[in-house]
């Protein structure tokens, strides 16, 4: 099984789309970062979590060849606005991609790209169907069943989900505020992936020291930082953090 960060950036990017580095050295691969998106492989399936602006960029870049489900965190454009790349994978398979999303992201999307879950020719059928996120579900790697937990967290004033797989690693790309009820799900972890947009306090996000005081917090064996803004640049960053802490860059591949 693998978990690829396909992006780590914040929602414009590193850099933005008027050239802004930031802090950030542009000589640096690791701090181009496309917008956040994630990939949990099984030999039976292909699960991606959220689709991002960037998603057409990122799946070439990692020949992705078929997406089975699709996970969505929560309704913000930089999380969903790349949701017309899965077309192909429509085209592809001659059926409806299944997408599960919390009621708010589910409305969201209706709204926005009611062509995408309602056939209105023949020529252009719906190319995704709408699920309801569990807080419980599974796949499948070779014949072994992988659970998946969805624990619902504060990102500013709306919900978002972050996804624990197979009780080894935690992805929380977007979050302000994690529920005491559920630090138990987040113990002890082999990985965690964990927001962290910058040095200051923000509102919406985890700063560095939220997220420092999180990882403190759930002992995880390994940490990455995500969903990066041109504020936090790589090489600075990784030189501020303890040893079982990384900053992530895009392609970033956990095998588990």
């Amino acid at each position: 099984m693998k978990f690829i960060i396909l992006g780590c950036g914040s929602s414009m990017g590193v850099p933005r789309p008027d050239g802004f580095y930031g802090n950030c050295d542009p000589n640096n691969k690791k701090n181009h970062r496309t917008r956040c998106s994630a990939l949990f492989q099984t030999s039976d399936e292909n699960i991606l979590i959220d689709t991002s602006p960037d998603l057409r960029q990122q799946l070439l870049r990692h020949k992705i060849k078929k997406i089975n489900k699709v996970l969505y965190s929560h309704m913000h454009g930089d999380q969903t606005h790349g949701i017309n790349d899965l077309r192909s994978f429509f085209i592809n398979s001659k059926k409806p991609i299944d997408v599960y999303a919390d009621k708010f992201t589910s409305n969201y999307l209706v709204k926005t790209f009611s062509y995408i879950f309602k056939s209105y020719t023949k020529e252009y059928p719906a190319t995704l169907k709408l699920n309801k996120l569990k807080n419980d579900f599974s796949t499948l790697n070779n014949k072994r069943k992988i659970k998946i937990k969805s624990v619902e967290v504060d990102h500013g004033k709306i919900k978002s989900n972050c996804f624990i797989i197979d009780k080894k690693l935690a992805y929380i790309s977007d979050v302000s505020k994690i529920y005491k009820k559920d630090y138990k799900y987040f113990k002890n972890l082999k990985y965690l992936i964990i927001d962290c947009l910058w040095y200051n306090f923000h509102p919406s996000h985890f700063n560095l020291e939220n997220s420092l005081s999180m990882i403190e917090q759930f002992k995880p064996k390994n940490a990455i930082l995500t969903n990066l803004s041109p504020v936090l640049d790589y090489k600075v960053l990784k030189k501020l953090l303890p040893k079982n802490v990384i900053p992530a860059h895009d392609g970033l591949t956990i095998k588990l």
